[in-house]
């Protein structure tokens, strides 16, 4: 490593992300419940290549494997999430066993190697039987998510220190309610609006039903992206300011402020509604820290023929992209958690998700996968993080994503984001060179400013 590092904070937490559906496999194994994610991906047309979660990474059935990969790597922490129907397999009513068990022994597992781990409740899989009762568009979900979060933290809290109550709201909205390219599929500008209200009514319910039975910390999860305006001109201002408002004030504002961004009833129109005041005091119920994910900016422009947002992304010509399309710029994540720290208070913040997704070729060869991209990528967007804590920002951890390949949503298996990689064909998991680079950064927790 060189000798010219920045260091981070003592006791900074390093670890990796992952979630349920993206790695675990064995969807309905020991009594488990379908999900939207497993209707989803087996309706035709869906998803890139018909793929399905059904396999995934079979981290299901190796989780030893990767706990062993994770205590390799030297991490201190690792954030996973519950499949919501392997516990409750209706959604609500009774425990499963079967599910109760998988993360019984994980929890344990991870702890017996010296690793925190930290539970996110719901990402993005939700139990088929409660979409069958309107899912995020029922006003009873919050209910039902406080009952499967008391259920989840009277089973692991104490053991569990760090939980999450959702990851991303904007997604499962946006993809999955207003544009319909996420499960569960449904393009409806009138549906988006009420599903996000509803993910955040029960996020303030999952809160709630922490301060009553949890002993340690809760948080929620949002990805953010910074927004700026492709030029001077008014209109690509007043696009940037809706984006904004649409992508980071939506989930932001209810969640610190207890308010919701004006703007959007200019993206919405007829279809909003505003939030009553008791349901925005409940939503405001007091988090223990804020992750964010962050993956890149969007340079925003005026533009009628996007709905309904009427802004879209202006492409960077002397910019790197990943394999999704997302501009690589590290100065705009140090940019937005300064402004997350001046705007809502400087919360406690766990860098909950970031990383890259490049090609990397389907089998290793001779025991190695060399991912240059990838590893300058991790280094320049620590140095981002660790530019922010200097700024005075209280980051207080980073968890890499993601520590496998594995299913990326609707695109299949085409998008590899893990620093571990997976032969989908057999299963072999190899450290790639940016898993080694990380391994190192760990055990000096402390980020190499250039290549060395």
């Amino acid at each position: 490593m060189s000798t010219t590092t920045k260091a981070f904070p003592t006791g900074f937490l390093w670890g990796a992300a992952t979630a349920s559906y993206q790695i675990e496999g064995s969807p309905l194994a020991e009594g488990a419940g379908a999900s939207i994610w497993h209707r989803f991906s087996h309706t035709p047309g869906r998803v890139t290549n018909g793929d399905t979660g059904d396999l995934a990474c079979d981290h299901y059935r190796r989780w030893r494997e990767d706990l062993a990969l994770m205590q390799d790597l030297g991490l201190k922490a690792y954030r996973f999430s519950i499949a919501w129907g392997r516990l409750y397999p209706e959604g609500t009513g009774r425990l499963n066993p079967g599910g109760a068990a998988f993360y019984d022994r994980l929890v344990d597992g991870l702890l017996e190697r010296g690793i925190e781990p930290v539970v996110t409740l719901y990402h993005w899989d939700l139990p088929a039987a409660l979409d069958d009762r309107g899912g995020w568009l029922n006003p009873d979900i919050a209910n039902w998510f406080a009952d499967y979060a008391t259920g989840a933290y009277r089973l692991l809290d104490g053991r569990v220190r760090k939980w999450v109550t959702l990851n991303e709201p904007w997604v499962v909205a946006d993809g999955g309610y207003l544009h319909g390219v996420l499960a569960p599929g449904h393009r409806s500008p009138y549906e988006a609006p009420i599903a996000s209200r509803n993910l955040m009514r029960a996020h303030g319910a999952g809160v709630a039903a922490y301060r009553a039975e949890g002993k340690h910390e809760v948080g929620l999860v949002v990805n953010l992206e910074p927004k700026v305006p492709a030029s001077d001109a008014a209109a690509d201002v007043a696009a940037a300011q809706r984006a904004d408002a649409y992508m980071n004030r939506q989930y932001l504002d209810p969640a610190i402020h207890g308010t919701c961004p004006d703007e959007l009833r200019q993206v919405f129109q007829d279809a909003w509604t505003d939030w009553p005041a008791a349901e925005l005091a409940a939503i405001r119920a007091p988090i223990d820290f804020l992750g964010i994910n962050y993956y890149s900016r969007g340079v925003t422009r005026h533009d009628p023929a996007q709905w309904p947002l009427a802004a879209s992304t202006v492409p960077q010509p002397s910019s790197t992209y990943t394999d999704t399309g997302w501009e690589v710029c590290p100065a705009a994540f140090t940019a937005i958690l300064r402004r997350v720290a001046a705007e809502y208070g400087n919360p406690a913040i766990y860098i909950t998700e970031n990383g890259s997704a490049f090609y990397d070729p389907p089998v290793a060869t001779n025991g190695r996968i060399h991912d240059p991209l990838r590893t300058d990528y991790l280094r320049a967007h620590l140095g981002a993080v660790h530019d922010a804590i200097g700024a005075g920002v209280d980051v207080r951890g980073y968890f890499v994503w993601s520590l496998l390949d594995n299913y990326e949503w609707a695109h299949g298996y085409t998008k590899r984001f893990g620093i571990v990689h997976v032969d989908y064909a057999t299963m072999t998991r190899t450290p790639k060179d940016s898993a080694r680079f990380y391994r190192d950064v760990i055990a000096a927790n402390a980020v190499p400013v250039s290549p060395g």
